[in-house]
């Protein structure tokens, strides 16, 4: 993910996911890619933003708790959850928070010009 998430102006909601993964891909990243494409189409989805090193961190921002708690029981989501659990992370993190103000700086979609 190579760009900044247009989000609305504030209060809106962030879950940051911080990870460290075990070793290989064992289709990680195909369905890294899913989730972000599946959670676009959630009812209150606002954005994303990702990194992928040592340290994962991929922050989602929605409009509500509920909209979160949506994605969270969703049937492909809970998939992947297992699977990370299973397979692909040795520790994660999730926080919840609520966005009470932002500020920017620039092109905030990555691109020049």
């Amino acid at each position: 993910m190579t760009h900044i998430a247009k989000t609305p102006e504030p209060p809106y909601y962030a879950v940051i996911f911080t990870s460290l993964r075990t070793a290989g891909d064992n289709g990680y990243g195909l369905m890294a890619e899913r989730m972000a494409e599946l959670a676009a189409q959630q009812p209150g989805f606002l954005g994303l933003e990702s990194a992928r090193e040592e340290l994962g961190v991929t922050v989602s921002y929605w409009d509500s708790l509920e909209a979160i708690q949506q994605w969270k029981r969703h049937v492909e989501h809970r998939e992947a959850q297992r699977l990370g659990r299973n397979d692909w992370y040795a520790a994660f993190q999730v926080r919840i928070a609520k966005v009470e103000r932002d500020y920017a700086f620039g092109n905030r979609d990555g691109s020049e010009g």
